[in-house]
């Protein structure tokens, strides 16, 4: 099987970094108080939920464009990506009622968190081989 031509192990680690980086500006610094808590709300979560994937999106494809323009489409991947992920730890933290002060929620909140770190893993991978 022919994944692609290899590419330097320190590309790869380089470009990992660059994503997490990404992730931590457009997860906590980007992320204000009203994106935070709305897309976490009950109702009216749709558009804080909306900004926060915009957010990520606009810095992968700023990535891409950087690394291999011709897959700037990858912004649109993370972008639904990292919606559906947000919005399913939501609704497991509504089914479960968990608040800060349970251990389920910091299972979910690193679980989630697992998740994206996943997703920048298959973006790397996607930047680097496609």
């Amino acid at each position: 099987m022919h994944l692609g031509p290899p590419v330097p192990l320190w590309s790869v680690c380089a470009l990992l970094l660059v994503m997490a980086f990404k992730h931590f500006v457009a997860d906590f610094v980007l992320q204000t108080k009203w994106i935070a808590l709305g897309k976490e709300a009950r109702q009216g979560w749709l558009l804080p939920l909306t900004v926060h994937v915009f957010c990520h999106a606009a810095l992968t494809f700023a990535v891409a464009v950087a690394i291999a323009p011709r897959l700037w489409w990858l912004a649109g991947v993370d972008l639904i990506v990292h919606a559906v992920i947000d919005r399913g730890k939501s609704l497991m933290g509504h089914w479960g009622n968990w608040g800060v002060e349970d251990s389920a929620y910091w299972w979910l909140l690193g679980f989630d968190q697992f998740l994206h770190q996943a997703t920048n893993i298959g973006l790397t991978a996607a930047l680097l081989t496609l």
